[in-house]
């Protein structure tokens, strides 16, 4: 799938609506194929953002774990040593 989509389940703080938002968006771009679409093509691009949005946040609403919420800033730190590692990130 996208690798731009990152998990949002089960985080300390929620996931905020910008971050639901950013996936749903992620999501209908990679569906369509496209990051913008025509002037045609916008309205119904922006109603399935808002229904992928709206339906993601009842799924992370009603989901249960009983393990411990992950840190945002721990969860970040690990994916960065994890892409140096792999070269795809740049030390500034």
């Amino acid at each position: 799938m996208c690798r731009n989509i990152h998990t949002l389940h089960n985080f300390e703080p929620a996931a905020s609506d910008a971050e639901v938002h950013a996936a749903a968006l992620q999501y209908v771009r990679k569906i369509a194929g496209t990051t913008k679409p025509s002037k045609a093509n916008q309205e119904v691009f922006d109603r399935a953002v808002h229904e992928i949005a709206h339906a993601t946040q009842h799924l992370l609403a009603g989901l249960v774990s009983t393990a411990p919420p992950k840190n945002r800033e721990e969860e970040a730190e690990k994916a960065r040593d994890r892409a140096i590692r792999s070269g795809r990130y740049a030390q500034v």
